[in-house]
């Protein structure tokens, strides 16, 4: 509220049902829409107020404002500034259909105290020794508050709706809800925020269902607390460029002014998408997302080694040598590579960027995965938004869940990670809403459609290397292929090894700018 009140405006900070002095329930997502309209109202009988309220906050309280206009949008509401907004039943507590294990300290987090119990939340070695545990006994993710010896009543009641149901949609806007709002927007987020998912969901669903949606955003090298106020000038090892160094707290509020007091728009948002280009110390601007790039390269997975030895990290920590396939032009619908996963043997797991804690490092951690290669580009591009593609496989179960992660590899050796991962439930990979069970043994196809988008100049002799993993490990649910509710599902029923045949007529599509 001070904050608010330094800028020049009337400041005022709104507690969700239940917390603070509120006698309710605390019940995070399930009344927010009602409760913040009414919100709003109060603060338009108030006798200093004009009528002009504005809103912003990132995270569960980018999630709030989004969800104050299910309903019809508040005649007084002018603006909202949503950064790395959570989408309940899209962006967590699962992506595609895969449940993440962050979510159930969080719930401890915000539902133990009347504030906030930080000092839980930030136990980590409490959540990171239970995720081993759960991991190592292999009992059913639904018990993870057994292990854990503390009930934990919100988190297992989300277990109860793994598809994008009518819970969930009542929860936040769903499509044609969307149409109704035609309030001037401004999304920040980020290419390392968690976050961004749900962010993109809600950009996405407003120029669908209204096109002529005044909505911006913002996106650089950011984290998610970096995409809310001010980002590190050093995420995760990246020095970031000096032209993405900025204030995004003021950035929010120069938005207020360009609203609010007839101050011209914010110089940085120059059109509806604003990006910056990791590498090249330069912000781009264009009209829509999909003007973001002027080019696309389509390669498929290779059966071949591509010669390229890389420095590989094991599971166990040690070092080793590897060799990335050859990502070609060359398609082949007979051809595969296949991978086992033995869900019973809980000595090594498959690794993904829970475990990769640098954006540049000097090895890969590919684990049970692989890892595809481009040829090394001769002469600088950009790697420009989305990648996109599909995946085809088969596999001897009825669903696994796997993810894709992308890297720029240097002439030195370098790697570097370029967002976080596309994380999918096969079953649910067309159709969030209903779960289609694979048929084993039969090939079929997994579409890679809302890949994190990022942006960096890809320099000269660097390649693009993809990692490609069936899911194994401590930070999410456990897929063992039965068919059954995954959060059911526990070490009795991994019996025989995951077997997944990765066709090599997969693709992937790059977007790119050629630089000149």
């Amino acid at each position: 509220a001070y904050e608010a009140a330094d800028k020049g405006y009337v400041g005022v900070v709104s507690y969700t049902r239940g917390k603070n002095l509120s006698p309710d329930e605390i019940t995070p997502y399930v009344h927010e829409g009602n409760d913040v309209y009414d919100v709003i109202d109060w603060i338009t009988d108030q006798e200093w107020s004009n009528d002009e309220v504005g809103m912003y906050g990132g995270s569960y309280v980018g999630f709030v404002q989004w969800a104050s206009m299910k309903e019809k949008v508040h005649p007084a509401l002018k603006t909202i500034v949503p950064s790395v907004a959570a989408a309940p039943g899209i962006a967590e507590p699962m992506e595609n259909g895969v449940y993440f294990n962050f979510h159930y300290p969080w719930w401890h987090y915000v539902t133990n105290s009347k504030t906030l119990d930080t000092i839980s939340y930030n136990n980590g070695k409490r959540w990171n020794d239970l995720y081993f545990e759960w991991y190592e006994k292999g009992v059913a993710y639904k018990n993870l508050d057994s292990l854990d010896g503390t009930p934990n009543s919100g988190f297992n009641q989300k277990l109860e709706h793994p598809t994008f149901d009518d819970y969930w949609k009542n929860m936040t806007l769903y499509e044609e809800d969307f149409s109704k709002i035609n309030i001037p927007i401004l999304s920040t987020t980020g290419y390392y925020d968690g976050g961004q998912f749900g962010t993109m969901h809600y950009l996405k669903s407003h120029y669908r269902f209204n096109t002529n949606a005044e909505h911006y955003i913002l996106i650089g090298p950011y984290s998610h607390f970096g995409a809310q106020a001010l980002p590190e000038k050093n995420i995760l090892g990246y020095k970031i460029d000096p032209v993405a160094q900025i204030n995004i707290k003021n950035l929010i509020f120069d938005w207020f002014d360009y609203i609010f007091k007839g101050a011209n728009k914010p110089a940085l948002l120059k059109d509806k998408i604003n990006y910056q280009v990791m590498g090249s110390n330069t912000w781009k601007h264009v009209s829509s997302l999909d003007k973001i790039a002027t080019d696309t390269l389509r390669v498929y997975l290779g059966k071949q080694r591509s010669g390229v030895a890389f420095k590989s990290t094991y599971n166990t920590g040690n070092l080793g040598v590897n060799e990335h396939f050859s990502l070609s032009n060359i398609s082949d619908a007979t051809s595969y590579i296949e991978q086992e996963i033995d869900f019973s043997d809980r000595s090594q797991f498959s690794w993904n960027l829970s475990g990769d804690r640098n954006i540049v490092s000097e090895t890969l951690t590919v684990g049970q995965g692989f890892s595809f290669a481009t040829e090394p580009f001769d002469e600088d591009v950009e790697i420009n938004g989305a990648v996109r593609g599909v995946l085809n496989v088969s596999i001897n179960k009825k669903d696994f869940d796997c993810n894709v992660l992308l890297y720029e590899q240097t002439a030195d050796g370098t790697f570097f990670s370029l967002t976080l991962p596309f994380t999918t439930r096969a079953s649910m990979s067309k159709d969030i809403e209903n779960r289609n069970l694979l048929t084993p043994n039969e090939k079929t196809s997994i579409p890679i459609h809302n890949f994190r988008m990022t942006s960096k100049k890809i320099k000269k002799g660097s390649r693009i290397v993809v990692l490609l993993n069936g899911i194994k490990h401590p930070f999410s649910q456990l897929n063992y292929g039965t068919g059954k509710d995954v959060s059911e599902e526990n070490i009795k029923d991994a019996e025989e090894p995951l077997k997944i045949k990765w066709y090599t007529d997969s693709y992937i599509h790059f977007p790119f700018d050629i630089h000149d």
